[in-house]
């Protein structure tokens, strides 16, 4: 009984000095804030848990362009899972021109940008989601290619809020 109250009073002192120190700009602690997000997001697969994990590490680490990229990689992959989840039919009488049979097959065939449009059509997204998606790509792409964008630790803080955002309201629609 002793060592079990310890160990919750530990784990609520860690808690609380996290919740204060996250208001601190460059705190590490905020990271906690959206591993709080993240905990509550549902029905991931394992690679987008994965992908989502290694953007949390990726910022621990300083290592604020791949945690773009990798959090980005984990949107679509849920995004592209759920367009696929019923063999691409609903797709298909949106997108009649669109020749996709597999997930790798649509992967390779349509860019993103299309992918995010067919989204709206399909009322998975309204226009206001579809255009922060298409910001969220467009920052994505800095981070991907040589460019001068060297996003700093608030930045991708906010960037992986807005996935995780984005995924939790896409988990929460359907198609």
């Amino acid at each position: 009984m002793l060592l079990e109250d310890v160990v919750r009073r530990v784990n609520s002192f860690v808690a609380e000095a996290h919740k204060i120190l996250a208001v601190h700009e460059m705190a590490p602690s905020r990271t906690v804030l959206l591993d709080e997000t993240y905990k509550e997001l549902q029905h991931l697969s394992l690679k987008q848990d994965e992908l989502l994990r290694q953007a949390l590490r990726c910022i621990e680490n300083k290592l604020y362009r791949a945690a773009h990229i990798l959090a980005w990689t984990a949107l679509m992959d849920l995004i592209e899972t759920t367009l696929a989840s019923d063999n691409f039919k609903k797709l298909k009488k949106v997108r009649p021109k669109w020749k996709v049979n597999s997930l790798d097959g649509f992967r390779e065939k349509v860019t993103e940008f299309q992918i995010i449009e067919a989204c709206r059509d399909l009322k998975l997204i309204n226009r206001s989601k579809m255009r922060v998606l298409h910001g969220l790509l467009g920052k994505r792409n800095l981070c991907a290619h040589p460019s001068d964008f060297f996003p700093d630790y608030n930045q991708t803080l906010g960037y992986i809020a807005d996935i995780l955002n984005m995924i939790k309201d896409i988990q929460n629609r359907s198609i």
